[in-house]
């Protein structure tokens, strides 16, 4: 097991693996709240820049798919390309193959029993190690005519190769010309954990969790769930994750969780943030961006469970903004482009904010080493990438501009 304590200050030994033993001992010697900042290490730069991105914080699963299912195996990596070669830089989004892969982790059948179940939750066969959208744990990425590529529905687990856990794993994304040559590679985060900790309230001796689950819903709501299973909760309860529209006059399932669940929470006196009781859990701490060392926590931007799980939210649209809180201390900038939020939005000269930022959740300079990983192979500290000849050949003499300009 690399984990070397609880919560995300963790993963050396996995970055270790992934960077070298100059980087492990640079992330060793600087904790990663103090590593931006520091001097650049030299880098050899290419003709081509390629920065990878999780579209979420974390993706959250069941290990178990027997009873229920929660949420499938499915985390999408994004990334874009650029062209550093001429005189200012530009964005590629053809005539390239981007492929990525997990090293460590080519198998996940034999970690869950997803792909026995499938069939019956979600309607259609899948072989082994295939994910909803069609994609494996390595493969090529699409264009998404948005700027960049992406690898949606990858099935990833938490357990490595060496059934190890690591919620935090590095997939390597290579980027190669027409003739094969691979011009530019990097490493990001595919965040995935199955921590999600319904025992500690759904325990009642006798019976699994997810009967305990499913009776309880039954007894409450007149449904005959408990001899329904496997259940798809997303079946009845829309979810914008899952694409899934839900049953006439049911609640969203966002809604449902948060509202019925908000006033339980006394139960868990103990519980410094109520938030890890479910996303995803105590052990991996979803939240382990530049802004958890600050002292700024799920509430600080989302608002408590009674506020997520109003009715008048829509679930994934209604976020939290970069701006909410930055606009009054830099007026000048721009953030979220209108109606988009941060993982969709681009600026600075069409780049797309979690490609020098790093994605939602784990903004840089992240208390996780792996997810420094990428600014410190590309610039050679942590935190956001702010060195132009990332993706310019020189460095600009022109002032940096924030907002979008494509």
């Amino acid at each position: 097991m690399w984990r070397i304590g609880p919560g995300p200050r963790a993963g050396i030994r996995v970055l270790c693996a992934a960077l070298g033993s100059a980087a492990f001992a640079y992330v060793m010697l600087r904790p990663p709240e103090a590593v931006e900042g520091a001097a650049p290490k030299v880098i050899a730069r290419t003709p081509y820049t390629v920065l990878g991105y999780n579209d979420l914080g974390m993706h959250c699963m069941n290990q178990d798919f027997s009873e229920m299912c929660i949420l499938p195996p499915y985390n999408t990596l994004r990334a874009q390309v650029i062209d550093r070669s001429g005189d200012e830089p530009r964005i590629v989004s053809k005539g390239v193959t981007v492929k990525y892969s997990i090293p460590g982790n080519t198998i996940s059948s034999t970690k869950t029993n997803f792909w026995t179940y499938a069939p019956k939750i979600f309607g259609t066969p899948l072989a082994k190690d295939v994910g909803l959208t069609g994609n494996r744990l390595s493969g090529t990425m699409k264009g998404t005519g948005n700027n960049d590529w992406s690898a949606t529905g990858i099935p990833v687990t938490q357990l490595t190769d060496k059934y190890l856990s690591d919620p935090f794993q590095l997939s390597e994304i290579i980027v190669q010309d027409r003739k094969g040559k691979t011009v530019a590679t990097t490493k990001a985060v595919v965040p995935v954990s199955w921590e999600i900790n319904c025992n500690l309230c759904h325990n009642t001796p006798g019976i699994t969790v997810a009967t305990d689950i499913l009776r309880k819903h039954d007894k409450l709501h007149g449904t005959k769930l408990e001899n329904a299973k496997p259940v798809l909760c997303a079946g009845c309860h829309a979810d914008p994750a899952l694409g899934t529209k839900g049953a006439p006059n049911v609640s969203a399932f966002s809604h449902a969780m948060h509202r019925s669940h908000a006033s339980r929470m006394a139960q868990l006196p103990n519980f410094k943030n109520n938030c890890y009781a479910c996303h995803p859990g105590v052990q991996t701490e979803c939240q382990r961006d530049v802004h958890v060392s600050k002292g700024i926590t799920c509430v600080s931007c989302h608002g408590d469970m009674k506020a997520v799980g109003n009715s008048a939210r829509r679930p994934w649209v209604d976020e939290p903004s970069c701006k909410q809180c930055h606009q009054t201390r830099k007026p000048k900038f721009e953030f979220e482009e209108p109606g988009k939020l941060f993982k969709d939005s681009k600026g600075h000269g069409g780049v797309h904010c979690a490609a020098c930022h790093g994605p939602q959740h784990a903004t840089g300079p992240a208390v996780t080493p792996a997810d420094d990983a990428q600014a410190i192979l590309q610039q050679g500290t942590a935190g956001v990438i702010r060195d132009c000849t990332v993706c310019h050949s020189k460095q600009p003499s022109e002032p940096f501009f924030h907002k979008r300009d494509d």
